[in-house]
């Protein structure tokens, strides 16, 4: 047995949607899952008979009046709420792609699902700030049941549970904290108990690998009740909407230098801009180099230029200008010692400017696996004592 405890880095302060969300789903665990599950249905109610046909219809029987009294005398509330609140392939409605991700079949169910949300939702929700995130939550777990739905086909047996959407927020998770810490307790009684740190890709690896062989197994269908196709469903589209908006943040066009008219026209050849910076006219570079379309700034710059501009303009305080070019460096030389300086760079401006200390902390943990030179090292560690100064909790030294 693998359980997650915890990750670090984590921000500071009360991720209020995620805990909100949680508040949610345990709620109506408490106030409509367990009480209905022990009220007994009324046996004239129409749901008692389309529940007891959909039984049958999915076990490709014909119903039989014994067979539907055994179901009947296992029957709750619960099942017929469910029935009639959860997604159903076979009856899709608009309403149920959102009642049923806070709808659960137990209380293990809502633990695992709330326990993931708890340890990876706080990151998420302080990078995508709360609106954007709860969106993104809704979003994913749409997606998740809809991307079930291809292989599911007509099935009548109704889908329930966040698993989907906290499969986005692990999507997510995976794009933009590749570098964070997760602690796992690892069980394997009697030769092994305890806890171990692992990288966050690791876990997130082993998660997909998890759901993706019982997935391929059953054909997408799902096996032993579990809806797989929605944890992968959901996994894919946080991917790539985290992918589509680091993409987006290359195309960031700063409005600091201007717009010197220059964005139809052909690029400057790399010795103008070069001279500028030679030369010391930083601001006449920067005006330039941000009128040009972001395809013809692949390479224009070469490496010990484009950290002179990025540096100047961290300098100058031009925050956002200056984190866009650390990007697209990183873009177009992401190894060497070039690299490391542009990872201290850009984590540097995240953490002071931007506040986004788990965010700095994959750039400034990635420097130091580029053998930086002794000063960008010297950086990288004073960032990320910084930052371990912020957490909620102490973070080991690295």
């Amino acid at each position: 047995m693998i359980l997650p405890l915890g990750d670090e880095p984590n921000p500071r302060g009360v991720p209020v949607v995620t805990y909100a969300l949680i508040l949610v789903n345990c709620a109506a665990y408490l106030f409509v899952t367990l009480p209905l599950s022990f009220m007994q249905p009324d046996p004239e109610d129409p749901l008692v008979r389309e529940y007891i046909i959909m039984v049958f219809e999915s076990m490709s029987r014909p119903v039989s009046e014994r067979g539907a009294q055994v179901i009947f005398n296992g029957l709750n509330e619960y099942a017929l709420f469910v029935f009639q609140w959860g997604f159903r392939p076979a009856a899709p409605q608009v309403q149920d792609l959102f009642t049923a991700m806070f709808l659960h079949g137990g209380f293990l169910h809502l633990a695992g699902n709330m326990l993931y949300l708890w340890i990876c939702g706080d990151n998420v929700e302080h990078r995508l700030g709360r609106a954007r995130f709860l969106a993104a939550y809704l979003g994913t777990g749409v997606a998740a049941t809809l991307f079930f739905t291809l292989f599911a086909g007509r099935s009548p047996v109704p889908m329930l549970g966040a698993s989907g959407a906290i499969s986005g927020v692990l999507g997510f998770y995976f794009i933009w904290f590749p570098r964070n810490r997760v602690r796992l307790w690892v069980v394997l009684f009697p030769f092994f108990m305890n806890v171990v740190h692992v990288p966050a890709r690791w876990a997130l690896w082993l998660y997909l690998i998890g759901n993706l062989l019982p997935f391929l197994a059953s054909a997408g269908t799902g096996g032993a009740g579990v809806a797989y196709g929605a944890h992968i469903g959901g996994f894919l589209g946080g991917l790539a909407v985290a992918w589509g908006i680091n993409r987006r943040s290359l195309r960031v066009r700063p409005t600091d230098f201007g717009t010197p008219g220059l964005s139809g026209a052909a690029p400057p050849p790399e010795g103008s801009l070069a001279a500028l910076i030679e030369e010391g006219d930083y601001e006449a570079a920067a005006t330039r180099y941000f009128a040009l379309p972001v395809d013809q700034t692949r390479r224009l710059l070469n490496e010990h230029h484009s950290l002179l501009l990025g540096n100047w303009m961290a300098a100058k305080g031009h925050a956002r200008a200056a984190l866009v070019l650390f990007q697209r460096h990183l873009r177009d030389y992401p190894v060497g010692h070039a690299a490391a300086d542009a990872h201290v760079g850009a984590g540097l401006l995240q953490l002071r400017a931007f506040s986004q200390p788990t965010a700095a902390y994959q750039h400034l943990v990635e420097a130091l696996g580029l053998e930086p030179s002794p000063k960008t090292e010297a950086l990288a560690r004073q960032g990320l004592a910084q930052i371990a100064a912020l957490q909620k909790f102490q973070l080991n030294s690295m």
